[in-house]
């Protein structure tokens, strides 16, 4: 509860920061005009010059750091690699900054830089390895801000109890205990172009991850209509296996092409070093799009919804788990949890005897999750193409009916259908969390910047 009061607190102050900031940038805009007015209506006035030297010291200065942002700038364009699996770019771009005071600057151009660097660079959308590249990057730095931004705290009450003033003085001894990365970050008081940067960098890795999902989504969409529907063989009959096509092309085998197209992804992933988390969550996603839409299409097509589709399902199924278990929960998470309504529905196909299932033992033992919609949907497309048996009895069937009349508020006739989520499945606080136990004092910065004499700080 302390510690979600704390991120309450911290989370409404850096709010009023950044609205502060915007009624401050309004008042300005117009106070300007004013004066603009006004000056329009004096006589010019000599100014004096005994301040020359001063500003043409600090003019000098100003123009020298512009020089290291644009070095900077032009070294993380390109691609300058990872260091024990942490990601080089990132790391040098937060200890310039922290060294510089961007993030304690009132104003500062450097952030607007930034962020036009990184949406110039994931503009090349089809190249997964850029984009991995860059996601591994702006979440990495992502979460060095996450830890190293701090928004002026309020002042609390003073607890009166006993118990209050002891959990208040622990909290302020454990405050500035850095947990994670404390070789590298620093805690300082965020300004508000920093705390912008930080809300513009988390749109960023948002946008960065939705274009990996929906590549991946795009790949495998290709083969997903050929994954459903077991092949005819030369002689007319019906192949149950994706390794028993007579053919080895990758239409002829179209589940090998998708786990294929999965072992490139997760390859690719672990090159760039994206967060565990992160690919976590693409793999969660990814097999519930092939679960919404393989099951979908059972549901759809008659033509699908047989006895030898689903044993040609079931064998491309057990391909996935094969996937995830190799994949390891690091990376596949939850992964195979979500294909449990394709998998319940491949289950029914391929039962021998559905004559005798009751509908208790339909609903609670076979297909739990499926809905009465979803079974009565199944059970009355399905037909035997191998052995000519029947679906489930008439009962069950009228069971079904009783059950689907009364629900009078689903009158939606796709209501059987299941629908894609393509919403973004973390926070900053899962990749902050997932990420705290990693050091990176062992990152060397670019060569080229170590050359530069504006840049040997990045030597301590």
């Amino acid at each position: 509860m302390q510690r979600l009061e704390e991120k309450l607190s911290d989370m409404e102050t850096e709010d009023q920061i950044l609205r502060q900031q915007a009624l401050k940038i309004s008042s300005s805009m117009k106070m300007s005009e004013h004066l603009a007015g006004a000056a329009a209506q004096e006589p010019l006035r000599p100014t004096p010059s005994k301040r020359f030297g001063s500003e043409s010291l600090r003019r000098s200065q100003i123009e020298r750091q512009h020089e290291s942002v644009d070095a900077l700038m032009n070294c993380v364009t390109s691609n300058v690699g990872f260091i024990e699996g942490k990601p080089v770019a990132a790391i040098t771009i937060y200890k310039c900054l922290l060294h510089w005071r961007s993030f304690e600057a009132e104003k500062t151009s450097v952030f607007d830089r930034l962020i036009q660097i990184i949406g110039s660079e994931i503009e090349d959308q089809d190249n997964n390895g850029h984009m991995a590249y860059w996601l591994s990057n702006t979440s990495t730095l992502l979460f060095l801000l996450q830890q190293s931004l701090r928004t002026a705290p309020r002042k609390p009450p003073t607890p009166t109890s006993l118990f209050g003033r002891m959990t208040q003085g622990f909290r302020s001894s454990s405050a500035n205990l850095s947990v994670g990365a404390s070789d590298v970050v620093r805690q300082v008081e965020a300004k508000y172009p920093a705390l912008l940067f930080k809300q513009q960098l988390t749109a960023y890795v948002e946008k960065i991850y939705g274009i990996v999902r929906d590549n991946l989504k795009k790949e495998l969409s290709l083969m997903l209509s050929s994954c459903i529907q077991a092949p005819k063989t030369s002689k007319g009959s019906v192949s149950k296996s994706p390794e028993g096509s007579n053919s080895n092309s990758p239409s002829a085998n179209p589940w090998n092409t998708m786990i294929a197209s999965l072992n490139g992804f997760l390859s690719t992933m672990k090159e760039n070093c994206v967060p565990p988390i992160l690919v976590q969550k693409l793999s969660t996603q990814t097999f519930s799009y092939i679960n919404v839409q393989i099951f979908n299409s059972l549901l759809l097509r008659r033509e699908c919804c047989t006895f030898s589709s689903g044993q040609y399902v079931k064998n491309g199924l057990a391909e996935l788990e094969l996937w995830c278990s190799l994949a390891n929960e690091e990376y596949a998470g939850s992964s195979w949890d979500e294909l449990k309504y394709v998998r319940q529905a491949v289950g029914f196909l391929v039962l021998h005897q559905k004559s005798r299932v009751s509908y208790d033992e339909l609903t609670n033992d076979l297909c739990p999750v499926l809905s009465v919609q979803q079974l009565y949907r199944v059970c009355t497309l399905f037909w035997d193409d191998d052995y000519n048996t029947q679906s489930v009895a008439p009962e069950v069937i009228s069971s079904m009916n009783f059950l689907m009349t009364d629900d009078s508020s689903n009158d939606d006739s796709s209501s059987f259908l299941l629908d894609d989520n393509s919403s973004i499945p973390f926070s900053v606080d899962d990749i902050s969390s997932s990420m705290q136990d990693q050091s990176y004092s062992d990152v060397k910065p670019p060569a080229e910047l170590l050359e530069n004499p504006d840049f040997q700080f990045l030597q301590e």
